[in-house]
């Protein structure tokens, strides 16, 4: 059975993009068919950490206006089996996309067979942030942990809950999951970060993982790749791990304290 899962934030950068291409190739290396889409309507830069940009031709938009067909509009990730990315227009209006629209792309794509429609979401409350959640039968919350951002998190918690289609047919509420990114231990420690217990204790939501601050994502995104291909970085360990909690499995929390270091490294700085 088809999952729709929302990537989203009250704050704009705080890695929900990252977060989604992550997430989803994640969940395409496990053998699901997986397809990403960005709501981001005028901006588009899904595509770009993707590494597809210049293979765009037709976009979500065209396809909701009915330009152009799923099939000419899905573009097939060159590295993961069972991967497809649905980029937004950079040229149109966020008013172009339709609650009708965005339902039929959709309900196509499950008829397709793809197991998780991820639906990469603009931060904050306009009309693209909200067709991006209303169908969805999961989200991720992605914050960082500082006030502002759990803040407007806390606001789209409660958009989550009161204007999705499941809270207006009365189904079974939207799953909640939290995702905290660029938190560094070592700041924590000295104040100048929220730790992430503060954190799910303001929204009340389950934590699914904790990604390190880390140079690795901006140089992924740079390079138009998901950090979670970067095998070495601690990034992409934190969202292998994201993604196998997300599917069930049990994992403890890695990356919440700060590593101690050695007398070597104190003495020489490193």
């Amino acid at each position: 059975m088809s999952k729709v899962i929302v990537v989203t934030s009250g704050k704009g950068g705080v890695g929900k993009t990252t977060t989604s291409a992550s997430i989803s190739t994640g969940l395409a290396q496990k053998g699901n068919k997986v397809c990403v889409i960005d709501f981001d309507v005028g901006l588009r830069n899904l595509d770009l950490i993707m590494g597809c940009e210049r293979r765009v031709v037709y976009d979500f938009v065209n396809v909701v206006q009915g330009e152009a067909s799923l099939k000419q509009a899905l573009i097939k990730d060159k590295r993961v089996p069972n991967l497809f990315i649905l980029a937004a227009s950079q040229t149109r209006d966020k008013d172009a996309l339709t609650q009708e629209g965005v339902e039929k792309v959709i309900e196509d794509l499950k008829a397709d067979g793809f197991d998780y429609i991820v639906c990469d979401s603009p931060a904050g409350i306009e009309k693209g942030a909200q067709l991006a959640l209303y169908f969805a039968d999961e989200a991720i919350i992605v914050t960082n942990p500082e006030v502002s951002s759990v803040r407007d998190s806390d606001r789209i918690l409660g958009i989550l809950q009161a204007k999705s289609r499941r809270a207006e047919q009365g189904e079974e509420p939207i799953i909640e999951h939290l995702v905290l990114t660029r938190y560094n231990p070592g700041r924590v420690d000295s104040g100048e970060m929220m730790a992430a217990d503060d954190v799910i204790e303001l929204l009340s939501v389950k934590l699914l993982g904790v990604v390190p601050e880390s140079e690795d994502v901006l140089n992924a995104s740079n390079s138009g790749e998901p950090v979670i291909m970067d095998e070495e970085s601690k990034a992409a360990q934190a969202y292998k791990d994201i993604v196998d909690r997300f599917l069930g499995e049990e994992k403890e929390h890695r990356f919440l304290t700060a590593e101690k270091k050695s007398l070597l490294k104190k003495l020489f700085g490193k």
